[in-house]
């Protein structure tokens, strides 16, 4: 180790040292001054520190302190807005306290001891600092700033980014900033995975009906009721105490809430809920001299001889020279001597019907055999500067900086078919990264950048791609902090092929949906190592249902390719993958659903069901949308597996099997069958079967119908390119079942909206037990048919497969139509 580490080291340990001791505090002190109000804004001083409360919204609050006397006025790369409507605030002062009230929350402000409470209109106490014992409320030690709560009785806490080693935080300590363990060897440190912080968030949910947001950009630590039984207490290693009190009460109206603070997921291309796969371009690092393009171009021509569903294509690190200065850990933007005729390879790749073919890269410039970026970059000045040495990282906190490495380093490869870039090792700025001993900048500015940079390293991809293809942009990206949901998409990380990494990188999904990221996926399989096939095949049927689909692994020479782990294996990722692409309706209208509430794909059933305690440890099961329950298999050769199902009746989607809810069931688990559980009263859209988006309308539309009380679905349809869907262009076409005694009638309502919608069959696929005594479309009876006639092209009719127990009915729509079937059991 030289000399130039020792800054960063000494960073480490005091980042490591335990923050919430109470010895040399300074707490807030009591309200000494009158309450000043300006607007939605009230301010006041306790003598020891200045409190600003900003009603945001009636059922959202920030809370600002500070004890320097000045507030942080500094952009935030977290926030989309900080501009507030008028809230109409009630105050009432009283001899102890004031109490501020809108039509959603009662805040208390008690003078001595200073300390805040929160109620909803009900009087219901939902956060408070008053604690048994001394030492609630706001306090500062040092640099470091933070607050202590009350913990009620019945107090649970989700979220807090991209975790891998809980969902249910309540008695944990959480460590927060971007990054993983550096330790070797690796399995204590890279894998570790009680150390995993890809992608921190520094924001909660309790069940008790809100969140909090610590708006910091600093390293962050929350005792969730460890170190004492009687509250809970989160602090910051720098900066100002500022965070949201966001009232739900129920999870999705907070998650709304949040995202409406730190931006929506804006829609991917449609394509891109297609399949993704990544490739070493076959030489992985040790064996880069059997990279080439002709081993891209083959593999993509290979995904289309199988018949394998494929959309979108990157070549990883080593496509490119590593360079002189930061070897595989920097981005020279110079092609590999093996790597011939790039050009050609996208445009044979292009030629094969992908949509999209991007690169990885890293955040540091580099100097190549031929092309000196590096040196280029440091004389225009547009690198990030450093403390003690020349920069090197990109300043993508500088549009200039932007300008030039958009113009003379990324255009080089986007001129000529890149279409996207995959962002790695955004936590090396300002930190080691995990696989090299360089590091870049550790001052006390870097430090407040770190968990920062991230974003802006996706940002900027992201908003020049989209200008540069003409269409809505995409970036693939590992780390993230809050708000990195607006440049999706983000991977898990580079996660062994081994069981015990399996479950934990489930985990890692759910947290991160209850961290308003919506757009998450993983390397299915793994990525280093040999998988075991049994492993992949179970990965991949989680892969498939996750929000993004992507394959890519670093095992030479199998690269987590379908057909290099046995035949049964190649069956199930085929399998699987084309089930994906027939469920593309139902994705893509869920991400829709996203972009519009916040509430993710991939959810927790704590999500819905916060009052169920019995969701609170369910780690490895998800709702996939609305209506689908996946339970991914994670242990070695099992047979059978518990699941949970909430409340409700469900139907195992391979066997027509129902199941009452708010039960734990053991069911089988053949190796080809992700148990997957669907909603009594759900609706499921299907696309015919294809092998990619060919950015066409959607041709005919099964939709699967699970019949209950009620049941309903919104399509959504738009371009799927522009993000004209922003203005409205884009049409729902709404499905509902409903079944009353020995009645049902479902309903395909008239497509509305500005966006065009074709004529076309829709296929009823309804699972029921017997055939219907009559069935009528309209006023006019539907002839009974054959399974053969009812496949042909352009027929109406209906036919009851007895052995299935499913009702398929067929009837064709214009999109101003309304298709009514109504039957009889």
């Amino acid at each position: 180790m030289t000399i130039r580490h020792y800054p960063f080291i000494f960073l480490l340990f005091l980042l490591s040292l335990p923050l919430f001791s109470q010895a040399q505090q300074t707490e807030a002190g009591k309200i000494t001054s009158k309450l000043n109000q300006q607007q939605n804004t009230f301010t006041f001083s306790t003598g020891k520190a200045n409190v600003m409360l900003e009603f945001c919204t009636a059922d959202m609050i920030r809370v600002r302190t500070t004890w320097n006397g000045e507030f942080e006025n500094e952009e935030s790369y977290m926030l989309t807005g900080t501009n507030w409507g008028p809230v109409k605030v009630d105050v009432k002062k009283k001899s102890k306290y004031f109490e501020l009230s809108t039509d959603k929350l009662l805040v208390r402000l008690n003078k001595a001891p200073y300390a805040i409470e929160i109620f909803n209109k009900q009087g219901d106490l939902l956060s408070s600092e008053v604690v048994a014992e001394a030492g609630g409320g706001a306090y500062t030690e040092g640099k470091v700033v933070g607050t202590r709560k009350k913990l009620m009785p019945d107090e649970h806490f989700f979220g807090f980014g991209e975790r891998m080693d809980f969902t249910d935080q309540l008695g944990k300590e959480v460590n927060l900033n971007v990054g993983r363990g550096t330790k070797r060897p690796h399995i204590i440190g890279a894998y570790n995975i009680m150390e995993a912080n890809y992608a921190p968030v520094p924001f909660f949910m309790s069940t008790r009906g809100y969140g909090i947001f610590l708006h910091n950009p600093y390293a962050t630590r929350w005792d969730m009721g460890n170190s004492r039984s009687d509250s809970y207490a989160f602090e910051a290693a720098n900066g100002e105490l500022d965070y949201y009190f966001i009232y739900g009460p129920d999870f999705p109206a907070i998650l709304n809430h949040y995202t409406n603070l730190t931006g929506k997921a804006p829609l991917l291309p449609r394509f891109a809920h297609g399949l993704h796969v990544g490739t070493y371009s076959g030489g992985t690092w040790g064996h880069t001299e059997h990279s080439s393009t002709d081993y891209v171009v083959e593999l993509a021509r290979k995904y289309r001889a199988l018949g394998i569903p494929i959309d979108i294509l990157h070549l990883d690190s080593t496509w490119r020279m590593f360079g002189k200065s930061g070897g595989n850990g920097a981005t020279s933007y110079e092609w590999r001597e093996t790597m011939k005729n790039p050009k050609g390879m996208f445009d044979q790749l292009y030629a094969m019907n992908l949509n999209m073919v991007g690169l990885h890269i890293r955040s540091r410039f580099d100097n190549g055999t031929e092309l000196n970026l590096l040196d280029q970059a440091r004389e225009q000045g547009i690198v990030y500067p450093d403390e003690n040495k020349p920069g090197e990282f990109v300043n993508f906190f500088d549009e200039k900086a932007i300008d030039w490495w958009w113009e003379n380093a990324v255009m080089r490869i986007a001129s000529i078919g890149a279409k996207f870039v995959k962002t790695d090792e955004g936590s090396a700025f300002g930190r080691v990264p995990n696989d090299d001993v360089k590091v870049g900048p550790v001052g006390e500015r870097a430090q407040r950048l770190h968990n920062i940079f991230p974003l802006v390293y996706a940002k900027a991809p992201y908003e020049r791609f989209s200008k540069h293809n003409n269409m809505r942009g995409m970036n693939h990206t590992r780390e993230g902090y809050a708000g990195i949901q607006r440049y999706p998409f983000i991977w898990a990380g580079d996660w062994p092929s081994e069981w015990q990494y399996f479950g934990p990188v489930i985990k890692a999904g759910i947290n991160m949906g209850l961290s308003g990221v919506s757009y998450w996926t993983h390397n299915m399989g793994g990525f280093e190592h040999k998988a075991d096939p049994e492993l992949y095949i179970r990965w991949v049927q989680f892969g498939m249902f996750s929000p993004v689909a992507h394959v890519f692994g670093m095992d030479h020479p199998g690269y987590k390719e379908p057909w290099n782990y046995g035949d049964e294996a190649l069956a199930n990722f085929t399998k699987y993958d084309k089930l994906r692409y027939r469920l593309i309706p139902y994705i893509y209208s869920s991400a829709f659903k996203t972009y519009q509430t916040g509430v993710p794909m991939m959810r927790a059933l704590v999500m819905e069901h916060q009052q169920d305690v019995n969701t609170y440890a369910v780690e490895d099961q998800y709702m996939f949308g609305d209506n689908m329950l996946i339970c991914p298999v994670t242990t070695k050769e099992a047979k059978t597996r518990v699941v949970y199902l909430p409340e409700g009746e469900w139907v195992e989607y391979w066997t027509g099997n129902r199941f009452s809810g708010k039960k734990h069931y053991n069911i089988v688990t053949p190796l080809d069958q992700l148990p997957i559980f669907v909603k009594a009263g759900s609706i499921i859209p299907m696309q015919e079967e294809v092998q990619f988006d060919d950015r066409n309308p959607w041709g005919d539309i099964t939709l699967d119908i699970y019949p209950g009380a009620a049941a309903s679905f919104d399509l959504f349809e738009d371009d799927g390119l522009s993000e004209a869907y922003k203005q409205g262009n884009y049409s729902i076409t709404t499905v509902s079942a409903s079944t009353s005694g020995n009645s049902t009638a479902i309903k395909v309502g008239a497509a509305t909206g500005n966006y065009q919608v074709p004529t076309r069959s829709y296929m009823l696929k309804i699972h029921q037990d017997k055939a219907p005594a009559n069935l009528q479309a309209g006023s006019k009876k539907l002839a009974t048919t054959t399974a053969a006639q009812f496949a042909e092209a352009g027929a109406e009719g209906w036919y009851y497969d007895q052995e299935a127990k499913l009702l398929w009915v067929k009837s064709k729509k214009a999109a101003n139509e309304e298709l009514a079937v109504t039957f009889s059991h």
